[in-house]
């Protein structure tokens, strides 16, 4: 009950969980939504403007776009969802490691945390993709090696908080071995910040993915890729603005709609307690 009254309140919320859970069930099981090939052309249907036929138009090649959106979605999120699970077992291990071990192993690993900080994401992104080729697992691993340093900070952070918390100290003083202690009270205690940073990360890494897709690192074509799409449109758009604006909007709507969340992840829900 406490749950939906929470949700009743807060409909934007509600519209948020609504438009990540249709592009989840969109990115697993494509057929829910259409059962158009997105990658079948049809020469008589190029550059139709959305309409009960194609709701969202069709590209140069007479594609279904609202197919290629959907078929989209199979390709950018998963490898969305590889970058966040990168970042964080990397980048919370290392900042796991930092603040339970401390002294000089928190500092080396520390010290490399900062140097992938002060690089910009997308650069070091870019760095990692040109090494490791392209493709859409490359593009995955890059996307997550930019995020390890943000999740090893603020996993730090609360490890650091928690360790010194009196039920640790008191654990710690009953005789509890210290794997009992890290298992049982410290990442316990402290995923909470973690956990709402994935998912607020998701929305980061979706845009960082559709961006090293748009500037060519992504699937090979025809490949229905979100950042491959808005790049294919950009030469049409003064006669077909929805090639790229829509595919763009998709991006959009699931980047604020995780931010939505994690936000009422992060503190909305402790104050209506």
């Amino acid at each position: 009950m406490r749950l939906l009254r929470f949700l009743v309140r807060r409909p934007g919320l509600v519209l948020a969980l609504l438009v990540v859970v249709a592009l989840v069930v969109a990115a697993f099981w494509p057929e829910v939504f259409t059962g158009r090939d997105p990658l079948r052309g049809a020469p008589a249907e190029i550059l139709q403007p959305p309409s009960a036929t194609h709701w969202f138009g069709t590209d140069e090649l007479g594609r279904d776009l609202f197919a290629r959106v959907v078929h989209g979605a199979r390709v950018s999120l998963r490898a969305t969802l590889v970058a966040v699970a990168v970042a964080f077992v990397v980048g919370g291990g290392l900042g796991l490691v930092a603040g339970f071990v401390g002294g000089p192993v928190e500092s080396v690993l520390m010290r490399i945390v900062d140097v992938l900080l002060a690089v910009p994401g997308l650069f070091l992104s870019l760095a990692v993709v040109t090494a490791l080729g392209r493709g859409t697992v490359p593009v995955a691993l890059a996307v997550g090696v930019a995020g390890v340093a943000g999740f090893a900070r603020v996993t730090r952070a609360e490890v650091l908080r928690v360790r010194h918390a009196e039920y640790v100290e008191a654990a710690r003083l009953g005789g509890a071995r210290w794997y009992s202690v890290l298992a049982r009270h410290v990442v316990r205690n402290a995923a909470g910040p973690v956990l709402v940073l994935a998912v607020l990360d998701l929305g980061t890494a979706v845009l960082s993915v559709a961006s090293l897709s748009f500037l060519g690192y992504g699937a090979p074509p025809p490949a229905p890729e979100w950042g491959t799409l808005i790049a294919d449109g950009r030469d049409y758009l003064s006669d077909a603005w929805w090639m790229s604006t829509i595919a763009g909007l998709v991006v959009a709507a699931f980047v604020l709609s995780t931010h939505r969340i994690s936000r009422a992840l992060g503190g909305e829900w402790e104050e209506s307690r």
